[in-house]
């Protein structure tokens, strides 16, 4: 359908002389108003025909409520996608190739996001994570796309996950006129989580083992970055262990310092890693992700469990030190983690979850790729 095309220096004077811009309607449809997960009401015509993505890893929800080609509707993306995940990336490559000439942008968050480019591309709304609202609001970003006619809207599944993850997912399905999807997609991560929590609450009694979620280690140096009560802390409780940083850390992320660690000595330790090729070249992280190889992944974590506020602990002498992978931590699969963590945890009450398998099943229900394993490891094997 028809809409008012201005040139981009057009666009671009306007705003620099902080002159509204008013876009032509779509003849056959009103603009609709959605809300998004800090309760913004915002008006868009739907569905959404071009759309801008703040972060590239947002595509991981996306392809689940596009799966026909996920990408062609996308008309900018993050970078962080290609530089953080690039395993995902090769894989949805692969299989729609025109990935490669969509443009990428750089983040909000850190101050160098281009507005000019991204108003050159003409989208229908551009998609923030939670964390942007703070730089977008210095930068007067949303009045600055609202003024040329693109909507601004901001979904979480990194900040508070559990939580925003559903609102999230409907809040996209209605943008792109895949309700139906995001509702089935909604209905399977509910029975998912609740194969653990359920268990978990019929055993009050049950005895949580102490948890050290060690973020990312070997990407620096520094030891040793955690989570809080949130995302990965959260799903600890969750799946009926008790999370040091929940403890210690007032917010989703920091960091606890080696020799709390010695000295809590918690009974299991899990990592998160991914492949930091592009970001940390040579070092210590263990490469997990889509297609990972699971043999070179465990000596990098043996190598983690050598360090000082570990070597020595009780869970590395009974072998309870385990890896996932990072990127659950930002998309709306966590439920797979949860089951995974829950299975490590308390492997006398969850023996019937095969957290591979929801996984697999997850990819063939909803996703446009095949599934690889590669996900998560132990230090033990077999795993």
């Amino acid at each position: 359908m028809a809409r008012l095309r201005l040139s981009r220096r057009g666009l671009l004077g306007a705003v620099g002389l902080g002159l509204p811009l008013i876009a032509a309607s779509r003849p056959s449809a009103a603009p609709i108003k959605v809300t998004d997960i800090l309760g913004r009401e915002v008006a868009v015509q739907l569905p959404v025909r071009r759309v801008l993505l703040g972060e590239g890893r947002q595509i991981h929800a996306i392809a689940a409520l596009d799966r026909g080609n996920p990408f062609e509707r996308i008309v900018g993306w993050g970078e962080d996608l290609e530089k953080s995940d690039p395993d995902s990336y090769r894989a949805y490559a692969e299989r729609f190739p025109e990935v490669a000439g969509i443009p990428k942008f750089g983040s909000v968050g850190a101050g160098n996001f281009d507005v000019e480019k991204a108003i050159s591309l003409q989208p229908d709304v551009l998609l923030l994570n939670y964390e942007a609202e703070r730089a977008s609001a210095e930068m007067q970003l949303v009045d600055k796309l609202a003024s040329v006619g693109i909507a601004v809207l901001y979904v979480d599944f990194r900040h508070a996950p559990l939580r925003n993850t559903e609102l999230s997912l409907r809040l996209l399905g209605r943008l792109f006129g895949s309700e139906a999807i995001a509702d089935a997609l909604i209905a399977f991560r509910r029975d998912q989580i609740a194969r653990v929590t359920a268990p978990i609450a019929r055993n009050p009694d049950l005895k949580r083992p102490l948890v050290m979620l060690d973020r990312i280690p070997g990407y620096s140096d520094a030891c040793c970055m955690s989570f809080g009560k949130e995302n990965f802390g959260l799903m600890v409780e969750m799946a009926g262990g008790h999370n040091l940083g929940s403890e210690l850390l007032p917010g989703t992320f920091g960091t606890i310092n080696p020799e709390t660690i010695i000295a809590r000595d918690p009974d299991v330790v899990i990592v998160t890693g991914g492949n930091w090729d592009a970001l940390a070249p040579g070092g210590g992280w263990v490469g997990l992700g889509p297609g990972a190889d699971l043999s070179a992944a465990r000596s990098k974590l043996k190598a983690l469990a050598k360090r000082p506020a570990f070597a020595h602990g009780k869970a590395v002498a009974e072998q309870r030190v385990f890896a996932i992978w990072h990127q659950f931590y930002n998309s709306p699969y966590q439920f797979v983690a949860l089951q995974r963590i829950a299975s490590w945890l308390h492997p006398e009450l969850f023996g019937d979850i095969d957290a591979e398998a929801t996984l697999r099943e997850l990819h063939e229900r909803f996703l446009p790729i095949q599934y690889q394993p590669g996900y998560w490891i132990g230090l033990a094997g077999g795993l």
